[in-house]
């Protein structure tokens, strides 16, 4: 039997970073990966497939030149799944290359095969070939990432009825989609369909939708899916899914309403991929969604030296944030030293338009009881929205107005999630709004939206008044001529 310093079950973002992480701290490392090849969910049907449609789509479709060519333009005129899945193909196998050399490179032992624990200390392997191994080890890292919610009333078929794991495994262009759930998952797949101009309906049983994205860039997003055509049925959930005559899904609701489409999928929750993992041997319990609940400044289970990272363990389930968290859990396990955790980081959803945003929204901030003012820049009034044909995307920044430190900053439309960035580096170095407003950007481009929102915000603000320091207090008067001029402005 062999012995770890560490095992790391999945090779997704975060098992990927731990398992690196402890290698570079001269540690044995084990990743078990359950798939024939290595990347995890987020290589074979997550986030690396669903980004890599929707680019495949915006490119195809001709997408990003409509505003100038018109609504019909195409660079492909009839657009096929095997168009869709042969740039899909190609990116995974590069990912997957390029994760198979970090292991080689650093040292880290892989493994194939289903693994699941024997007590808390050793796990037990079955290979693809049907054979056992046991391996034992020190730390343990869960890293698994989670499954689509199949619930019993959904008749799943993987070709009219699908879950997001079927839809990447056989890509074909439907007539018509409906998606229910409008969570994260199923509103970057209706709106990166839509842009190929498949109708679609988005069905989902809550009257909101992103919660914990801004309302006001919501609406804004809203408002542009209405545009295209896109139907939204709020407050309306799906009881029961049923095919006709000619094979088409037809989800029925509890109010009586129906939906018929020639493709259905069902983006309504995920449950962490768990149960084949013997967590009752090793002392870790799971919830109801196979969820694990760890400490969220070490990432430990409830068995100290067993840890759990990335959508395994629920909120905020972002590549970027497993990466971090796994990389965390190994730092713990073998006592080195932690950075303090940035109190902001950003959120990407890459929708048709994208999504991205950090810090406090506008509810937050009233929450809080904080006075701020707020300063929006639309992308048609940059030279380079102008240049790019864009009709739509806005960016929306939030001020304190006692310390003109940035709150947050919330946009909608092409490159949000590139943009974001620049909002992050400000917000969590403490800076203000006049970063924005002193600092020149490159021109044409579409970050001088952040100089757009900030004076648009600065002008929104109380003009602030200065009082020059005199010996006599009680004579002094406020020199009126000292009001702090507009920038630009004599």
């Amino acid at each position: 039997m062999e012995h770890f310093d560490l095992v790391v079950i999945g090779s997704g973002p975060a098992g990927r970073r731990a398992a690196i992480q402890a290698a570079k701290l001269g540690r044995s490392v084990l990743v078990v990966e359950n798939r024939l090849r290595l990347g995890g969910v987020s290589v074979h049907t997550g986030t690396i497939p669903s980004k890599t449609l929707r680019e495949t789509v915006l490119n195809l479709s001709g997408w990003r030149e409509r505003g100038f060519y018109g609504l019909s333009y195409r660079v492909k005129k009839d657009i096929e799944g095997k168009d869709l899945g042969a740039r899909l193909r190609k990116t995974l196998d590069y990912e997957i290359e390029v994760l198979e050399h970090q292991f080689a490179r650093n040292g880290v032992r892989t493994f194939g095969g289903i693994a699941r624990f024997r007590d808390d200390h050793h796990i037990c392997v079955t290979d693809h070939a049907g054979e056992e191994h046991v391996f034992g080890f020190d730390f343990a890292v869960i890293a698994v990432g989670t499954a689509p919610f199949r619930p019993p009333t959904i008749a799943f078929d993987d070709h009219t009825v699908m879950d997001s794991d079927s839809l990447v495994s056989e890509l074909r262009v439907p007539r018509s989609l409906t998606v229910v759930g409008a969570g994260v998952i199923g509103i970057e797949y209706a709106t990166i369909f839509s842009a190929l101009d498949v109708p679609v309906t988005i069905i989902e049983p809550r009257d909101n939708f992103l919660d914990f994205i801004d309302r006001e860039i919501i609406e804004e997003f809203t408002h542009d899916l209405r545009q295209r055509g896109v139907t939204i049925r709020l407050g309306s959930k799906v009881e029961r899914v049923e095919r006709d005559g000619q094979g088409w899904a037809i989800a029925i609701m509890t109010d009586g309403r129906q939906v018929r489409s020639d493709m259905l999928l069902y983006a309504a929750g995920r449950v962490g991929a768990t149960a084949d993992l013997g967590l009752d041997c090793c002392g870790v319990e799971p919830d109801e969604r196979g969820r694990l609940k760890v400490d969220p400044d070490t990432f430990q289970t409830q068995i100290p030296h067993i840890y759990a990272a990335g959508d395994v363990i629920g909120f905020p389930a972002l590549a970027s944030t497993s990466m971090e968290q796994g990389r965390i859990a190994a730092l713990h396990a073998f006592g080195a030293k932690m950075p303090p955790a940035p109190d902001f980081f950003p959120y990407g959803i890459y929708a048709v338009p994208e999504i991205s945003t950090i810090g406090l929204t506008e509810a937050q901030v009233r929450v809080q009881n904080i006075p701020y003012e707020c300063g929006v820049a639309r992308f048609r009034e940059t030279s380079r929205g102008h240049i790019m044909g864009l009709q739509s995307g806005m960016m929306k920044m939030i001020v304190s107005l006692e310390t003109r430190k940035l709150l947050g900053v919330h946009i909608v439309g092409e490159g949000a999630t590139e943009l974001i960035h620049i909002g992050q580096a400000v917000l969590n170095l403490g800076a203000t709004l006049d970063y924005f407003v002193e600092n020149t950007f490159n021109y044409p481009t579409l970050a001088e939206a952040y100089k757009i929102a900030a004076l648009d915000a600065w002008n929104r603000m109380p003009r602030v008044t200065p009082v020059a320091p005199v010996a006599d207090k009680a004579t002094a008067t406020p020199d009126a001529s000292a009001e702090t001029p507009a920038p630009g402005k004599e």
